[in-house]
């Protein structure tokens, strides 16, 4: 339930906004002085949005930016009722600005609004607000607030303002919502109940994996507390490459999940596009909103998008290889960790290669392995029967610990068939066959 407070805090933060509008239409109609903005309100009440305003240190015209750019999504009529209300007779107001929307009828506030209300007709001072919408301002940077491209030849103010969606959720319930899959955000959020300790790799790879954990926990103090900020590049980047099955998603979700990241698995097929220019533009999309949250970025078989440039034959050529040089560039700005994923190294292109700070083999697991994986997979409820062997089965049939899993599953869906809760050696080498079938293998 959304607190009493924070309901007051916005009312009181609609109430600015509106005497704002209020002054600038009253100077414009009647020439009346601009008395300036008021000053923030709050007397120390604690809300997500106040919190907001005490940590970045808003100024007024920020602040008052924010308020707009929040009132249509928590009073869809507020713009219009102020703004009628103080017009001297009916009619439009262009000067304002604002747009309407294709389902939403209310008023949209663009950058012109914006400019009306900070600045007036004082052009000196409408240029210096304009600064506000720069690419540099923190707005921008953390994709907080910004404007929405104007169609093609038409003035930048005439944009929409735009509040991400994540801080209308903070401003309006304390809680910021996660970006859902789509389009404009095609990542899914992967989680695991697994544990390190379900996790069976070979001794190397597991000491580098730990590698990428530390740095993951104490990047920001290295970053900021210790000032390598200044001498390193930001973020750190990482290739998972070996068999499929062999535990590369896992430990992207392990790694998350042990460092309280969220970790997003990246859909390559909607990202790149058969439209020049789209698949900059979906990628733009992506790491925008990835900005700043300490996302985990897991790009599995990277080597649709990630793969060796081609040599330039045709426009197709020439652009594909803008996307890979447009993604080294936007890998190595991201603050975070990413994690490209590829079943066979040499298909990664070698300029990605040479900016990997580690590059991790996820090798088929050998029999001992094997042996920790099958013993580890079948539920405490089920029993094998006296002629299942399983260290004779490890030894015997290489498999990865995905084709392990799936082993286990058919077994053990044979037995509940059965009304049974004990798994037979035809059923573990049915379960085999099966998974040998897919590579076009026969068992022996």
């Amino acid at each position: 339930m959304i607190e009493a407070r924070s309901i007051a805090y916005l009312e009181s933060a609609l109430g600015h906004l509106s005497t704002v509008i209020q002054g600038r239409m009253m100077e414009f109609f009647d020439g009346k002085r601009f008395r300036g903005l008021p000053a923030l309100g709050g007397n120390g009440v604690q809300t997500p949005l106040s919190e907001f305003v005490q940590q970045h240190q808003l100024s007024g015209e920020e602040y008052l930016l924010l308020v707009l750019g929040l009132a249509p999504h928590v009073y869809p009529q507020f713009l219009d009722q102020v703004i009628t209300e103080s017009l001297p007779k009916a009619g439009d107001f262009p000067q304002i600005g604002g747009v309407r929307g294709k389902q939403f009828r209310g008023f949209i506030p663009t950058g012109e609004t914006a400019i009306f209300l900070l600045a007036g007709t004082d052009l000196q001072r409408r240029l210096e607000v304009q600064q506000l919408f720069n690419e540099e301002h923190f707005f921008a940077k953390r994709k907080i607030f910004w404007l929405e491209e104007p169609p093609a030849g038409e003035p930048r103010m005439s944009g929409k303002v735009v509040l991400s969606q994540e801080y209308v959720d903070l401003f309006t319930t304390g809680k910021v919502s996660r970006p859902r899959f789509s389009m404009n955000f095609p990542a899914k959020l992967i989680e695991t109940q697994l544990e390190w300790s379900d996790l069976v790799l070979n001794g190397q790879t597991m000491e580098q994996i730990k590698e990428l954990e530390t740095w993951v926990k104490y990047g920001p103090v290295l970053y900021n507390d210790w000032g390598m900020g200044r001498k390193l590049k930001p973020g750190y980047r990482a290739l998972f490459h070996g068999p499929p099955g062999t535990g590369k998603t896992l430990t992207a979700s392990l790694l998350g999940k042990y460092t309280g990241r969220d970790v997003y698995k990246v859909d390559l097929s909607m990202v790149v596009s058969k439209y020049i220019g789209e698949t900059e533009k979906n990628l733009h999309h992506l790491f925008a909103k990835a900005e700043s949250k300490d996302w985990i970025l897991f790009f599995d078989e990277a080597d649709a998008l990630f793969g060796k440039r081609t040599s330039v034959k045709d426009a197709h050529d020439k652009y594909a290889n803008q996307e890979v040089s447009y993604l080294l560039q936007r890998i190595e700005e991201y603050n975070g960790l990413t994690i490209l994923a590829s079943n066979f190294k040499n298909n990664i292109d070698e300029a990605f290669n040479r900016r990997f700070q580690s590059i991790i083999h996820f090798p088929m697991p050998k029999a001992a392995e094997r042996l920790r994986i099958w013993e580890q997979a079948f539920p405490e409820k089920v029993g094998l029967a006296p002629e299942v062997d399983l260290k004779r089965v490890a030894n015997r049939y290489e498999l990865s610990g995905a084709s392990i899993m799936n082993v286990v599953q058919f077994c053990c869906l044979q037995a509940l068939e059965r009304r049974g809760s004990e798994i037979t050696a035809p059923d573990v080498l049915a379960g085999i066959q099966k998974e040998f079938s897919k590579e076009g293998k026969v068992l022996h």
